[in-house]
């Protein structure tokens, strides 16, 4: 089956720790696993920052909020254990244990709304106007819901960046290009990629640039504006003239899409050509800083163990 959300795992956490002794996350997670009936498969999943799974990740977030409404509490780093107020939900226990359960303590609302406030205290963080909470985004952990949220900014100024490219002039292009493969270190110096790029050579090739700033090895680059897919007669004109030049590498990119047969086709030669599509361009433009400016910088914190020691 598929890991279960963090707040369905509250519940089942919480009774790990009906025996009074102290746990780690560690601890916790090999059993819920076989209550659950995960599989390796299912144990194995990453998080999308690829640093931790989702069930440790959602057994972490289980544990905090439990511990947030005084349900459990941690004598030790990394170590849990059930308090009277545990033990009194473990022996009337609820259906399920989530958000809406846990409201009922003070200590949980003072958590989630900031400070000391309670649930009609007016320091109390209200939803934006005409926001909605859904079951689905309820379900997510908040990393979780970061990098949704994340996620859907960058897709949204990719398919900008696609719009004001394919509006822009060919020599516009032309030095995006040349930014980009500099940004991505590429080409040497700025003034020499510029010189290189944009100047028509044979069989369709744009421009040849320094793979490094020595020079001792030349890419050939094909950039166009495409508006349709690009199909495997380009690709089979630009390898021709890299076969020509006896060049072995070549980068092919178009605002556009390619092919599944000229992807197959790219793949199979000996030489190698790198096809950089619409949204990759994009993508690296984001990453490379090119045409796009910072507007907040968030930093993310999480306790420092470490720092704590034993106390």
């Amino acid at each position: 089956m598929a890991v279960p959300d963090f707040q369905t795992l509250m519940l089942p956490v919480l009774r790990q720790f009906a025996d009074g002794t102290e746990k780690t996350p560690a601890d916790v997670r090999g059993p819920i696993a076989a209550e659950f009936k995960l599989t390796p498969e299912d144990l194995a999943i990453l998080l999308p920052s690829g640093r931790q799974t989702t069930f440790a990740n959602r057994v972490a977030w289980a544990l905090g909020y439990l511990k947030q409404s005084s349900l459990l509490e941690s004598p030790r780093r990394a170590r849990y254990k059930l308090t009277d107020r545990g033990r009194e939900v473990l022996a009337s226990p609820p259906e399920r244990i989530d958000y809406s359960y846990l409201e009922r303590y003070p200590d949980f609302q003072a958590f989630r709304h900031g400070g000391g406030a309670t649930a009609t205290s007016p320091l109390v963080r209200q939803p934006m106007e005409g926001a909605k909470t859904t079951k689905d985004s309820a379900a997510l952990t908040p990393d979780e819901q970061i990098h949704i949220g994340t996620t859907r900014i960058k897709e949204n100024l990719v398919a900008q960046l696609l719009e004001r490219v394919k509006r822009g002039t060919p020599a516009a292009f032309e030095k995006l290009v040349v930014d980009l493969l500099v940004a991505m270190g590429y080409g040497g110096s700025h003034e020499d990629a510029a010189q290189v790029v944009g100047q028509s050579g044979d069989g369709g090739i744009d421009g040849i640039i320094k793979e490094d700033r020595l020079g001792l090895e030349s890419i050939y680059v094909q950039a166009k504006r495409w508006e349709g897919t690009v199909g495997r007669p380009a690709i089979q004109q630009f390898a021709g003239a890299l076969q020509g030049n006896r060049a072995r590498k070549g980068v092919f990119l178009a605002t556009s899409s390619f092919s599944r047969d000229a992807i197959d086709y790219a793949n199979g030669l000996q030489t190698t050509i790198v096809l950089i599509d619409g949204v990759q361009l994009a993508d690296y433009m984001i990453e490379f800083g090119v045409g796009v400016s910072d507007v907040e910088t968030i930093k993310l914190k999480r306790l420092d163990e470490d720092y704590f020691g034993e106390e």
